[in-house]
């Protein structure tokens, strides 16, 4: 296999990223950790959203700034795009690898019983 000994050469901070990667991949992965991050104001934001129907506008403001600035904190952070970058890039490396989508080596195995 040339194409893994290849990738366990190239070290993470080696890999270079792509346009679509950078600017859209790893926010969306961003995105989706900081929902993870701030998972009791995205819970009280939908609660509300639930309990108001189409009033959520006007009865739902404050669950909803608070989870802006939640989610804002974590978008801003260059620690935090650096921390889910790294993390891409192992994804990517493991893709390289493997073959296997991330979303698919997740999957349950099959226990023998």
């Amino acid at each position: 296999m040339r194409i893994s000994t290849t990738m366990e050469a190239i070290k993470t901070d080696e890999i270079h990223l792509r346009h679509v990667e950078t600017d859209v991949l790893i926010p969306k992965m961003m995105r989706e950790k900081a929902k993870e991050i701030c998972v009791e104001k995205v819970e009280a934001f939908n609660h509300c959203c639930k309990d108001s129907g189409f009033l959520m506008v006007l009865k739902c403001r404050e669950q909803n700034a608070a989870l802006k600035e939640c989610l804002t904190i974590h978008y801003k952070d260059p620690a935090f795009f650096e921390l889910c970058k790294q993390e891409y890039i192992k994804e990517k490396i493991e893709f390289l690898t493997t073959g296997v989508a991330t979303k698919n080596r997740k999957q349950k195995l099959p226990t023998s019983m």
